[in-house]
């Protein structure tokens, strides 16, 4: 009960916005203070968690300030409003590999009968810029959502001044100071790189600048096998650039290993490079431009070198949180990490003070958590709801050429959980119908199922590996999250013909040892 009463808004304190004007920049009243205004909710970050907590919040009624600030990247590249999924992440991400994946389609086409003039040639230039425009175009969406609903929006990079107060400096170097009752911190994380490397910093990208390249990146080295990395790499071998993966360990942490093998299995054989077992040593820029990296390779121990016209790093990322003056509120972060340490109701250390999203530890960093998050707190906090928000069973996919959807556990976090004997999985290889005619690879089309052993086998997690995962699993989590079984997705009828009916005909299981190829409907 003590919980779900330091969630709920104590009304009669009331706080003061006020703005103290530099010399020359006075505004409103002598002395530079402007009248008093009070907001129920301050909303620190402009990213889907930020902006979803803060529309859900004035539409219940409250008074809502948004402030969001972008630092540049180290290469100069930025933004406006909507975070990072808007920006430099699943949006540019995924239209680009649109782009990858109609070069595919456009190479299958003359199997169905369209001649089309080979070579095809593709034009980074125009793609970036109609990619870019989208952006911009959501950009000025959330703006105008935002005055719609009469959030007020503030373009300055905010800190803490004391638990209920925060600072920031606007254009004109005026200093702003706003308070309120309840603050969401929402400020989310950047690409981390590797300064201890010379010339990382000064020679490489990150995610925060491949999708605002106005010119091709040419030949391209991405160091790192997060989930970033194998889509960066794969929607440029896509579209027909030299691409090459430099990976120290496993692909995909924390992902199914069996699948994530898998997806880079496809990427090595339709024409992306992996050099394993690597870590770069040092980035030289060479007269022409290009750059040489150095790298050591851990297993024969011997150095070795290569030249590439564009270097991305998507080996991590880190919370924006060291610039907040967290320590002035009293805001407690792990230590390692510097992510914040929240509770169930996304609480920090200080009752008032919320935080959601990637910044936050323990959560999962996807968009779609972080705005569900967002909007399950600010119901909490004006709307009398008490609902939490579940991280149990949240779906994902991984858009590399051949995309992995999945949601639940991974058959190693099963095995580690209840026990080798006490799990069944169920799998399958299988053709889609889309890759008979043009005679395209499937070798790597695979699903599977993991499930408690014990009747009714309830589902632990689904693992698709093949066209429009997203699409697939998206529809399969419901019946996850409700608690489905083994026996209830058997007896679910299957749309034919689709990849996805595929999942509702998984008759075997790994321990029979027979043969899991489909070999047609």
């Amino acid at each position: 009960m003590a919980a779900m009463a330091r969630a709920l808004p104590r009304p009669g304190r009331r706080f003061r916005w006020r703005i103290w004007a530099s010399a020359g920049g006075a505004r409103g009243a002598a002395g530079g203070a402007a009248g008093p205004q009070d907001y129920d909710l301050l909303v620190i970050g402009g990213g889907s968690g930020g902006l979803a907590c803060a529309k859900e919040a004035a539409q219940l009624g409250r008074k809502v300030a948004v402030v969001d600030y972008v630092e540049p990247s180290p290469r100069g590249t930025r933004w406006g409003l909507g975070g990072t999924c808007v920006n430099v992440g699943c949006i540019p991400k995924k239209l680009m590999h649109h782009a990858a994946l109609l070069g595919h389609m456009i190479q299958d086409a003359h199997h169905y009968g369209w001649e089309v003039a080979q070579p095809i040639q593709h034009d980074w230039k125009k793609m970036a810029e109609a990619v870019q425009n989208h952006v911009k175009s959501l950009n000025w969406g959330h703006r105008v959502q935002l005055q719609d609903r009469k959030v007020k929006y503030f373009n300055i990079k905010a800190s803490f001044v004391d638990q209920h107060t925060v600072r920031g400096i606007a254009k004109g170097g005026k200093e702003i100071l706003l308070s309120a009752e309840h603050i969401v911190i929402a400020t989310g994380g950047r690409p981390k790189y590797p300064t201890y490397i010379e010339g990382a910093l000064e020679y490489g990208i990150t995610s925060d600048d491949i999708f605002w390249l106005k010119e091709s990146p040419g030949k391209t080295l991405v160091v790192g096998a997060s989930y970033v990395a194998l889509e960066c790499a794969g929607l440029l071998t896509g579209i027909g650039l030299d691409t090459t993966i430099m990976m120290r360990s496993i692909p995909l942490r924390g992902f199914d290993q069996q699948m994530s093998s898998l997806v880079t299995e496809y990427m090595e054989s339709h024409g992306t490079q992996f050099l394993r077992g690597c870590t770069p040593s040092h980035i030289r820029k060479l007269p022409d431009g290009q750059l040489q990296v150095t790298w050591k390779d851990g297993i024969s121990g011997k150095e070795d070198m290569g030249t590439f016209d564009t270097v991305l790093w998507a080996i991590g990322r880190v919370p924006e949180t060291r610039s907040l003056n967290l320590e002035k509120a009293g805001v407690n972060t792990n230590p390692k990490n510097q992510k914040i340490l929240v509770d169930s109701q996304e609480a920090t250390s200080v009752p008032h003070i919320y935080a959601i999203g990637d910044v936050a530890e323990g959560r999962p960093e996807l968009t779609p958590t972080a705005i569900m998050a967002g909007r399950l707190l600010a119901q909490r906090l004006f709307g009398q709801s008490s609902d939490l928000m579940d991280y149990k069973n949240v779906p994902t996919t991984v858009f590399t050429p051949l995309e992995y959807g999945c949601v639940g556990l991974s058959e190693e976090e099963a095995v580690a959980r209840h026990g080798q004997g006490n799990i069944e999985v169920y799998h399958a290889y299988y053709k889609p119908l889309e890759f008979t005619v043009a005679e395209r690879d499937a070798s790597q089309c695979y699903i599977k199922m993991v499930c408690l052993k014990k009747p009714p086998q309830l589902v632990l997690g689904l693992h698709f590996l093949g066209p429009n995962a997203g699409e697939v699993i998206q529809g399969f989590a419901l019946g996850i999250k409700c608690g489905a079984s083994y026996a209830q997705v058997m007896r679910t009828v299957g749309i034919h013909p689709t990849c996805s009916e595929e999942v509702v005909k998984l008759r075997i299981s790994k321990s029979s040892g027979l043969d899991p190829t489909v070999t047609g409907c």
